[in-house]
């Protein structure tokens, strides 16, 4: 049994965090279900505007596009949800044997609206009905502004990746808007299953600290983050709360570790795959990552539901000065604007490229 199949036979789910058309046109995707148990995929702005600036994939789709007359971020979500769709048919047949738990694609609503509840909410019925598949996941951040939106979501029924969680705090406030939103539709009499997993990003945290703590402290300070996070994940599936929603048959949020790539070149390149290791979970990894852990990973310890060591870590990186709850609001907020600049040189990059195409054409025509 290979590394990935040994994570999935520990129940826990392996997403890839990168979607090209090529990954799609050359069958590598589906590849990577067959040979590492992939189960779904995850995507934002930066996967795509990397992916539409330097291939030549998208040119056909984006000329044929431009001259029906789209453009800017109506333009984007059309080409978006082509490549998502086949994505979303191939892990079909996953998300019905697991009954809608896995198998899922994942679109994020335009970064720009990351502070705006009102339009986040618009555009994720949109977007969830232009897609039309049953495991396309929109993908809404949990910044204050985000969390009425991810509640008022799941209350109309669209399955929700809360994005851009970096602490526990964060984590549990939207687990909280998830449940509010599952009790309003059982006190409307509708279905309480709406899907939703929570990501929680974890390599930013070492990456923001990168040079700053001492050597005992290096590439730890994600992974305990990440432990308080898994043990207030099991606090609130053995709550109450829950056990009343799971009883009206709700589905539970599924903890997913996000930003599982190793930033710091010294560490590990499988470092977070092996101690994110943990049943009931998601690790949606990048491409070189789940590679690398195909080639020369292990499953050894998994995570302790009581977090293991994350308070001691924590503790000790505040007692070194930083404070906890400040750091995960910045890297909350700065990974918010690393998306607007993403979104804005992809649409700016989609508007070049049609340009181009077009005088291409043009002067194509008058030869």
């Amino acid at each position: 049994m290979n590394p990935t199949s040994q994570l999935h036979a520990i129940g826990q789910s392996l997403w890839l965090d990168n979607i090209t058309r090529g990954l799609l046109s050359s069958g590598t995707l589906r590849r990577y279900l067959a040979d590492f148990s992939v189960t779904g995929l995850t995507s934002n702005p930066t996967i795509f505007d990397q992916a539409i600036a330097h291939t030549a994939f998208y040119d056909d789709a984006i000329r044929r596009k431009a001259a029906e007359g789209k453009s800017g971020e109506d333009l984007f979500f059309e080409l978006a949800l082509e490549d998502l769709g086949q994505a979303a048919d191939l892990f079909r047949p996953i998300h019905d044997q697991t009954q809608g738990m896995d198998g899922w694609v994942s679109l994020e609503v335009s970064p720009l609206l990351a502070y705006d509840t009102r339009s986040t909410v618009e555009e994720a019925k949109a977007l969830h009905a232009r897609g039309r598949r049953p495991n396309l996941f929109i993908k809404i951040p949990g910044t204050e502004q985000g969390l009425p939106a991810i509640e008022e979501s799941i209350f109309a029924g669209v399955p929700i990746n809360v994005t851009l969680l970096f602490s526990d705090e964060q984590y549990l406030a939207a687990a909280n808007a998830y449940m509010r939103g599952i009790e309003r539709r059982l006190g409307a009499g509708l279905n309480p299953v709406v899907r939703s997993v929570a990501s929680v990003f974890v390599s930013r945290w070492d990456k923001a600290l990168q040079g700053k703590t001492s050597d005992e402290l290096r590439g730890r300070v994600g992974i305990a983050v990440a432990g308080r996070t898994y043990r207030a994940y099991r606090e609130l599936l053995s709550s109450p709360r829950w056990k009343r929603l799971a009883a009206a048959g709700a589905a539970p949020q599924r903890l997913l570790w996000a930003s599982t790539g190793t930033k710091d070149p010294g560490l590990s390149d499988v470092l977070y795959v092996i101690a994110l290791a943990a049943p009931d979970t998601i690790n949606t990894m990048p491409e070189n990552t789940l590679l690398a852990f195909a080639n020369h990973g292990m499953v050894g310890e998994l995570m302790r539901p009581d977090g293991g060591d994350a308070d001691l870590v924590l503790n000790r990186l505040g007692q070194a000065g930083t404070d906890v709850g400040a750091l995960a609001a910045t890297l909350q907020r700065e990974g918010a604007e690393a998306f607007v600049t993403s979104w804005k040189d992809l649409l700016s990059c989609l508007e070049a490229k049609s340009a181009t195409l077009r005088d291409a054409a043009l002067a194509g025509d008058r030869r």
